[in-house]
Formats: structure tokens, C-alpha cells, sequence
């Protein structure tokens, strides 16, 4: 085996060096490898279902003026902003690169969402972000608090499918007032 980097430039490693240097370059390259390919998927959906609850939230913060709407909306961008951080954290340890936004299709629904007024509004964020979105994410840590390969994603999986199932219930409570307000 020649070194072509520094300081051992041009140098034949033979023996325990080399094997050294080999077990190295294949510690390293699980490392990055070890994650499969279902988690890293997994995470980069979870990340972009995190970054729409957060957006759509945040519309609705604006937009709203119900006091009920404002309230989910607020808890929505908290808590998803701290699972976010604790997402890219998990990530950032797996060498796994998240997206920063939602998909394409989470963004277009969003748009969508942003040109709506009033109770109208209300009701469509209602179901949107808080039933629909949670349907979706709740069956996604849910299959995945059983299937991850790597232990600190089903982990990660496992701890959040609580709140994402609390939100869900919060969602359809909310949905359920404002399907029945006076219009």
C-alpha cells in the first residue's frame, strides 16, 4: 500500500500499519454506511413533515382569529421545532443530510393553504395540519418505531410516536370545534 497524502508521502506501509491504516478506512466507511437506506428515508420524511407543520403554522399565526386555531398553531411550531432539533441532531450523528423545507407537494398544499381567509381558513389548516398531516405522520413513526434498522432512529421513532399521536388527537379535537361553530 503507497500513501500519497502527507507526512507519509510516497512511503510503502506493509505489515501492521497497513492493516491499520485498512481497518481505518473500513471503520470510517461503516460508519457513514451504517445507516440503511429505509432509515435515512425515514428521517428526511420526518423532517419534511416537521418543516410543513411548522410552516403551515406559522401562516396560521398570521392569519387566524381564532383564539383555538393560534393556540394548536403555537404548540405545533414548538414542539416541532424541538423534535426538528433533535431530528437533525440524530442526523447530523448518522453523516444523514436533511432537507430544510417541506416536499414539493407539502409546499404546493401550503400555498394553497396561505390564500384562504377566515373560518375558512381555520377549518382547512384544521384538517390539514392537524388531522391529515398527523394521520400521516403518526403511521410513519409508527412503522418505523418497529422496522428502523439503526437503533437510535427506532429509538427516536419510539419517543416521538407519543406526541405526534397527542397532536392527532388535539388536531381532531380542534377540527371537531370549528366543523361545529356557528358559521
Amino acid at each position: 500500500m503507497i500513501l500519497t497524502s502527507h507526512p507519509l508521502r510516497g512511503r510503502v506501509l506493509t505489515g501492521a500499519g497497513a492493516l491499520c491504516l485498512v481497518g481505518l478506512t473500513l471503520a470510517c466507511n461503516a460508519h457513514a454506511d451504517s445507516v440503511t437506506r429505509q432509515d435515512k428515508s425515514f428521517m428526511t420524511k420526518a423532517a419534511e413533515a416537521g418543516n410543513a407543520e411548522v410552516a403551515a403554522s406559522k401562516i396560521a399565526l398570521e392569519k387566524s382569529s381564532n383564539p383555538d386555531v393560534k393556540e394548536f398553531a403555537q404548540k405545533m411550531i414548538d414542539e416541532h421545532t424541538q423534535v426538528g432539533d433533535q431530528l437533525k441532531q440524530l442526523a447530523s450523528g448518522k453523516d444523514v443530510s436533511l432537507p430544510s423545507e417541506p416536499s414539493l407537494v407539502q409546499r404546493t398544499e401550503i400555498a394553497v393553504l396561505e390564500k384562504l381567509k377566515g373560518s375558512t381558513f381555520d377549518k382547512r389548516y384544521a384538517s390539514m395540519i392537524g388531522v391529515s398531516a398527523h394521520e400521516d405522520a403518526v403511521k410513519l413513526f409508527q412503522k418505523n418505531s418497529t422496522s428502523a434498522k439503526d437503533p437510535d432512529v427506532k429509538n427516536f421513532a419510539t419517543q416521538t410516536l407519543p406526541g405526534l399521536q397527542q397532536h392527532l388527537q388535539m388536531g381532531r379535537d380542534l377540527k371537531q370545534k370549528l366543523d361545529t361553530a356557528k358559521k
